[in-house]
């Protein structure tokens, strides 16, 4: 019962412009690990993988709707990246990549400025992830990747908040 009113609640939320998670509480993407205090590594690229995911298959799905509109169209190719990276992690420690399905966690907005809008929670919530993880002892490849994710999350949250300037 708690779980379909947190649901219910996080739809009126999205139905008035809020752009929290759709479900709270949920233990994915950057929204389970900023819920978090203590990671594994293997924790992290979990996190880490989940959003990377999430944000390219919300921008493919954006533009799907909208047509090819930037900054989407440039940063898809972004995530396909921090994807590639977060995936040599993965191979480099020994750890499996897991199945990351984003279907229920996708939100496909209105128009592009909502559009907009969602990516700018999303870029900072990604930061807020990043800058996280960084505060914890980490090996120096993973240190390293972590903070290209984080500064390409930077860039990303210039674009669209110009984007929503225009």
């Amino acid at each position: 019962m708690e779980e379909v009113m947190k649901k219910i609640i996080g739809l009126i939320l999205l139905s008035l412009g809020g752009f929290t998670s759709f479900i709270f509480g949920e233990n994915f993407g950057a929204d389970g690990a900023l819920n978090e205090s203590n990671y594994t590594l293997e924790e992290m690229l979990e996190y880490a993988i989940e959003d990377e995911y999430l944000a390219l298959n919300e921008y493919e799905a954006l533009i799907e709707k909208f047509g090819p509109i930037k900054p989407f169209t440039n940063i898809i190719e972004s995530e396909k990246t921090h994807i590639a990276y977060l995936k040599e992690l993965y191979s480099s420690y020994n750890i499996e990549i897991p199945k990351v399905d984003t279907t229920s966690h996708l939100y496909i907005p209105k128009n592009v400025e909502e559009a907009a809008k969602i990516g700018v929670d999303a870029e900072v919530k990604n930061i807020a992830m990043y800058n996280k993880f960084l505060k914890e002892d980490l090996p120096l490849d993973v240190r390293n990747v972590f903070e290209f994710l984080k500064k390409a999350s930077e860039n990303h949250l210039k674009a669209f908040r110009r984007q929503l300037e225009r």
